[in-house]
C-alpha cells in the first residue's frame, strides 16, 4: 500500500534556518517589552508590524564571538513606506501622537492628496519625499533598537551564545519576520 502523503524532500523553513528556531519564544517575549518604544515612536502598532515584516535580521560577524550582533536588515523597508503612508498615523496605536500632530499641522493628507499621489504627481512640494526619508531613518532605528534588546535578552538569559553558534553553522545567517510569524503560528497549534 503506498501511502499519499509523503515526508518533505526538502527541509522546512525552520530547519533552514536552526538558529532563529532558538529565538522564537524569546522574540515573543521582546515584542511584548518592545511594545512602549513602539508606542513612543510615530508608528501604529499596524504600520510597526508591516516595517517588521520587511525587516531580516543577521547575526553578523557570526563566527566571532568578540564582534558577533544581530543586526536589522533593512534592505526591503524602503519598498512599504508608501504603504505605511497610506496608513492612520501616531503613536499609541493611532492615537494622536507626534506624527499625528505634526501631520494634522503641516497640510498633506486627505482625499485630495491621496489622489495626487495616486496619479504620480507628488506631494506639492510638502516634503513627501523628506518625509519618507524620515519614516526610512525612523523604521531603521527602530529594529535596530529591536535587534539591540533581542540580543541583550539573549545574553541575559545565557543564549546568545549558542544562538550565535548556530548562527555561525547558518549558510543564510538571517531570519525575516514573515519566519518568525509563521514560526509563532505553528507553535501555537
Amino acid at each position: 500500500m503506498k501511502t499519499l502523503i509523503q515526508p518533505p524532500s526538502e527541509p522546512t523553513a525552520m530547519s533552514d534556518r536552526p538558529w532563529t528556531d532558538q529565538i522564537v519564544g524569546a522574540r515573543m517575549t521582546v515584542d511584548q517589552e518592545f511594545s512602549s518604544q513602539v508606542e513612543a515612536s510615530q508608528f501604529t502598532n499596524q504600520q510597526w508590524s508591516l516595517i517588521m515584516t520587511a525587516t531580516e535580521f543577521e547575526v553578523e560577524h557570526a563566527d566571532d564571538p568578540d564582534r558577533a550582533r544581530i543586526v536589522a536588515n533593512t534592505d526591503q523597508v524602503e519598498q512599504i513606506i508608501p504603504e505605511l503612508e497610506n496608513m492612520p498615523t501616531g503613536g499609541m496605536g493611532g492615537m494622536g501622537g507626534p506624527a499625528q500632530q505634526s501631520r494634522s499641522s503641516g497640510g498633506g493628507g486627505g482625499v485630495f492628496d491621496s489622489i495626487k499621489s495616486a496619479l504620480g504627481l507628488g506631494s506639492g512640494g510638502d516634503g513627501g519625499d523628506d518625509d519618507h526619508a524620515e519614516k526610512l531613518r525612523a523604521a531603521e532605528r527602530l529594529t535596530q533598537e529591536y535587534a539591540d534588546e533581542l540580543q541583550d535578552h539573549l545574553e541575559t538569559n545565557g543564549r546568545w551564545e549558542s544562538v550565535r553558534e548556530a548562527a555561525a553553522d547558518d549558510p543564510s545567517g538571517e531570519w525575516s519576520d514573515e519566519a518568525a510569524e509563521t514560526d509563532a503560528d505553528d507553535a501555537g497549534n
